[in-house]
């Protein structure tokens, strides 16, 4: 890497490492540590609140997986303390628009957008952290992150079959 605020762009090389048995070994071995470390740590939680944990944990060792080297992987890793800051923020907002402090527009006339910056925004609100990116670097991220999750199918599918998730699952002191 080069400056802090500087990025690598991404390569074919990068995209590719998702593919590895090796990576898909170590992603694997990562995911089974964290999910019985949930488990360990949420006695009896209501099944909502366990599968949330569980797509957390799992979107959050994927990302850690990326070495956050992707900015999917950082929003990731970020994720709680912008939504956080975000519910902070629309609270202020709102105390303000109640105190009269802001003054209220007329909504202005929605301009609608050509149909490929609609699927474009789509994209970038699919991806984390890809609001606002430019067309190039929106595809490379998508293209980077579906790599990402489509090994992370594939460990996932891995644990399932070798009955590591459901053990993990009935049993969480047998393995570890």
């Amino acid at each position: 890497m080069g400056d802090a605020g500087e990025m690598e762009p991404l390569t074919s090389l990068d995209q590719s490492r998702w593919r590895t048995n090796t990576e898909q070994q170590i992603y694997s071995s990562k995911i089974l540590e964290a999910l019985r470390h949930v488990r360990r740590s949420n006695d009896s939680p209501s099944p909502v609140i366990a599968g949330r944990a569980v797509r957390e944990t799992v979107d959050r060792v994927l990302a850690v997986t990326a070495k956050g080297r992707s900015r999917w992987s950082r929003a990731i890793l970020t994720g709680r303390l912008s939504l956080r800051l975000s519910q902070i923020n629309k609270k202020h907002k709102k105390a303000k628009l109640k105190n009269g402090n802001i003054k209220s527009k007329k909504p202005a006339a929605k301009k609608r957008l050509p149909a490929l910056q609609r699927k474009v925004r789509v994209l970038g609100g699919l991806v984390p952290g890809c609001q606002k990116l430019p067309f190039p670097n929106l595809l490379e991220e998508t293209t980077d992150y579906i790599s990402a999750l489509e090994m992370q199918i594939r460990a996932m599918t891995g644990l399932l079959s070798a009955g590591g998730a459901g053990s993990v699952a009935a049993h969480p002191d047998r393995h570890g």
